[in-house]
């Protein structure tokens, strides 16, 4: 099994970026711009040690935390990825029942290629959906409305796409919308014969909740609709609050950098947010998530549940987020890199276990017991507040 070979998130993309083609794969890791915000999320991760706090007592240590009422195995979830299934047809399908599995949210986004309704009856009450408001206001409500009718209780609203980014691995490779694939993509997509079987075999990929409202919409002026609903210049508080008020369960804020957002954020009552910066793929030169994460918890407080994603990529990362005042961390790049690695049935299980091993190993080694005893103390130097 290709699995007993591979230890951690970085096997797995190097194994990935082997067997997909170039295209797919830039389409993954890539960012906005020359991707400096990229680069940085990583960097200001790994300038973060943390320090151990000895003979503490971690004989009955676990992963395992409450948020928004759940008790989940460990204190990360999937993060919403559109157009998961280039890696491999079913992909969203096998992430969704992966997280079910093993009791951890799986976030499905608005531009996924399997439809919230299949993915509610796989995640069950693990699915949290994350919506793009988009310029059509009746698209944006008639899928919050399905979401809950599929039994959703999270929806995670997505703030951070005022326009389009400017990715130019995918402007270079033809895949922006519309498709204008170069000659060298596809023959590198034939290069990859095993990608390209599974993918023939598959539907061929597309925003499966945006189906009824597309009708026959082609070519440029489905790449417009696509445009319009993803994204949305004229997106304000009014709108959000508007969507607060509609929406009956728990509600997270998604794409937050600047603490007087997170603030506001709180104001008109959302419960949560996540400080993000999309993994770097819309402003190049934002700021990294993880160091603008003490400042907000220490506007915050405990208020507000604060979801850290962008740059995550190990266990250590993971208490790294924790330790600096995340609450919890989702994590999108590693897990469609193991599904390219290991394949739908191997590889989102194995991700998920690295990753709670490396988390339990590291905890132990701080003197953590309980993920939620992971603070500012642990933090060398010492920075931002206590949780």
């Amino acid at each position: 099994m290709a699995a007993a070979r591979i230890f951690s998130t970085a096997q797995m993309a190097a194994r990935a970026r082997k067997r997909l083609p170039r295209a797919v794969y830039d389409f993954i890791e890539g960012g906005a711009g020359a991707e400096q915000a990229v680069t940085r999320n990583r960097a200001r991760f790994s300038e973060i040690a943390l320090m151990p706090q000895a003979l503490r007592d971690c004989a009955a240590a676990h992963t395992q935390v409450t948020l928004f009422g759940r008790r989940y195995a460990a204190p990360f979830g999937v993060a919403p990825m559109g157009f998961a299934d280039l890696v491999c047809p079913g992909t969203d399908r096998a992430l969704a029942a992966a997280a079910r599995a093993q009791n951890i949210p799986y976030v499905l986004s608005t531009a996924a290629t399997t439809s919230i309704e299949t993915i509610a009856g796989i995640a069950q009450d693990n699915l949290w959906f994350q919506l793009y408001p988009g310029a059509d206001e009746t698209i944006a409500a008639g899928l919050m409305q399905r979401a809950l009718k599929a039994g959703v209780t999270t929806l995670v609203v997505t703030i951070d796409i005022p326009v389009p980014a400017r990715r130019v691995r995918d402007l270079t490779n033809g895949l922006a919308i519309p498709l204008k694939p170069s000659l060298a993509t596809i023959l590198d997509v034939a290069r990859h014969p095993g990608w390209l079987w599974r993918a023939a075999r598959g539907e061929r990929p597309g925003m499966a909740n945006f189906v009824e409202n597309k009708g026959s919409l082609s070519g440029l002026a489905h790449a417009e609709f696509v445009a319009r609903q993803l994204s949305c210049p004229g997106l304000d508080w009014a709108r959000i609050e508007a969507i607060r008020k509609a929406w009956p369960h728990h509600l997270v804020i998604k794409g937050i950098l600047n603490p007087q957002d997170a603030l506001m954020a709180e104001r008109i009552g959302a419960d949560g947010i996540v400080v993000s910066n999309h993994g770097g793929r819309q402003l190049d030169s934002a700021p990294s998530s993880i160091e603008v994460l003490p400042r907000i918890r220490e506007a915050c407080g405990d208020r507000l549940a604060l979801i850290l994603d962008s740059g995550v990529r190990s266990g250590d990362d993971i208490a790294r987020s924790l330790a600096s005042g995340a609450d919890f961390v989702l994590l999108g790049r590693p897990f469609l890199f193991a599904v390219a690695a290991l394949g739908l049935s191997e590889g989102p299980r194995a991700i998920i276990e690295i990753l709670r091993a490396e988390l339990l190993n590291t905890q132990i080694h701080l003197g953590c017991a309980d993920p939620t005893e992971l603070g500012s103390d642990h933090l060398w130097p010492r920075q931002g507040a206590n949780r």
